[in-house]
């Protein structure tokens, strides 16, 4: 190999990419902390481990022809790239299809980070009754048929929707809006908790940890600038004009979500002010490279009120999504999507010196939103098709069943299904020597804190075990 073979890249950029790849990486066990908090703690420490297994499953899915079906350089197809590239073969040095600036083998991983969060997104809906073994094998298969096809049309140049002249920063409708109407047709394929939506059960299903969702939101927070500012792929103007305009959302949407509660419940509501911060999160996602300050508050706050007011649609449509993740990543990223028409502008798009587009509303392009409309409403299509064929022929596959037993349900999939739990209590009694002061345990006991319903309706929170049984005591 020449030994000169990839030295005219900038290191700065490939430094900047990588940096952003890890951002984007510790998202996933963002998620995870998000959902856990949401959830019952008897469910709390599986909700982690299912976004944790979506990173090692798609990273597996990826090298074999994730990556080669997503961005290959000679597929001539509109809607699928080929195995040109499975198991990244001929991916190295040679100068990306994402950008001329960037290696192959860089853009690879760094995509990867994207494709391996989104299905961990769309398994929020299935938490607390969702069987782990067929999730596992059903996020592999929508990542080749839902998620590749998807981001292929949308950032690949063969791509019907690039080549339409459709505008995705960062993923809009591969990431947020692909994961949200999938996490739709989970819910209904599922059905609902066991006694969800009862009044005498009302507080049962209230989220168990609120710290877990407030170190998920700033995890997320945090990698949405590798997210949203690596996007530009490489360390420019338009990297740093992205993450502005990512704050500013984010900000915009917390303050707007969780006005929105207080006007109600008269509290500034933790919950509110975490779920308003990722909705203008999501909102901003499409249009990060695209917009400036002033159009990304619109957008934050846009954003905020269609993801609150659509988190009421799963008990007017009765469906059961558990973190309400249709609400906020399926409209807000369908929000974002076409809010990018309108405020898209040319000059922004040029900061990294390279890109030309023709703008959205705010430069007088006015079909830009009916690309937009196109992208989005194709992509929410396909999504949620796919996945509610995937998942109803699981389900009838012996061994497959996506639901848990309601046995199973009532103890909690930490205990039933990962064979450990995320909390233990531990009681002592300790004797203090009154001349030395010395202390001594005499009686220890280790209890797994989990909520689990007896048959009267109460809830018995402990299960006592010695030292010995457990092991990360």
């Amino acid at each position: 190999m020449d030994p000169e073979y990839g030295a005219d890249y900038n290191a700065g950029d490939i430094g900047f990419i990588l940096i952003s790849m890890a951002f984007v990486w510790l998202m996933i066990p963002g998620i995870g902390y998000f959902y856990s908090g949401m959830a019952q703690s008897k469910n709390a420490l599986s909700l982690i481990m299912c976004c944790l297994l979506s990173l090692v499953v798609v990273t597996v899915q990826w090298f074999i022809w994730g990556f080669s079906l997503t961005f290959s350089k000679t597929s001539t197809s509109p809607f699928l790239g080929n195995m040109e590239n499975a198991f990244l073969r001929n991916t190295l040095g040679d100068a990306s299809i994402g950008s001329a600036k960037l290696p192959d083998i860089v853009f690879a991983i760094y995509q990867c980070m994207f494709a391996a969060l989104t299905p961990a997104l769309a398994i929020g809906s299935a938490a607390e009754r969702g069987r782990i073994l067929p999730m596992i094998i059903f996020i592999f298969i929508w990542a080749t048929v839902v998620y590749d096809p998807i981001a292929y049309w949308t950032w690949n140049p063969n791509g019907w929707s690039f080549k339409l002249g459709g505008l995705d920063f960062a993923g809009g409708t591969p990431v947020h809006i692909s994961s949200g109407f999938a996490s739709l047709a989970y819910a209904i394929i599922l059905g609902k908790r066991r006694g969800h939506g009862s009044i005498s059960n009302a507080n049962q299903f209230k989220p168990h940890n609120m710290s877990n969702v407030v170190l998920g939101t700033a995890f997320l927070w945090f990698g949405w600038f590798g997210f949203n500012g690596g996007s530009a792929l490489a360390a420019n103007m338009r990297a740093g004009m992205a993450c502005v305009v990512t704050n500013l959302a984010a900000a915009t949407g917390a303050i707007t979500w969780m006005a929105m509660d207080y006007r109600i419940q008269r509290k500034f509501s933790a919950l509110g002010f975490c779920s308003g911060a990722v909705a203008g999160l999501v909102a901003i996602t499409p249009a990060s490279g695209f917009v400036g300050p002033a159009p990304s508050v619109a957008i934050g706050f846009i954003g905020a009120v269609f993801c609150n007011l659509a988190v009421r649609l799963k008990h007017y449509l009765n469906y059961d999504d558990a973190a309400d993740v249709f609400a906020v990543h399926g409209v807000g990223g369908y929000v974002g999507s076409v809010l990018t028409g309108l405020f898209a502008e040319s000059y922004i798009a040029g900061l990294d010196g390279a890109t030309v587009i023709n703008g959205g509303w705010m430069d007088h392009n006015w079909v830009q939103l009916g690309h937009q409309l196109a992208d989005c409403t194709a992509g929410a299509a396909w999504s949620f098709c796919l996945t509610y064929i995937i998942l109803f022929v699981m389900d009838r596959i012996p061994g497959l069943s996506l639901r848990v037993d309601p046995e199973v349900e009532l103890q909690g999939l930490d205990a039933a299904e990962i064979g450990e739990v995320a909390y233990y209590h531990v009681d002592k009694i300790v004797t203090i020597d009154p001349k030395s002061g010395e202390q001594q345990i005499v009686s220890e006991q280790i209890r797994e804190i989990h909520q689990q319903e007896s048959p009267q309706g109460d809830l018995k929170v402990e299960k006592i075990a010695l030292p010995s049984q457990l092991n990360n005591v």
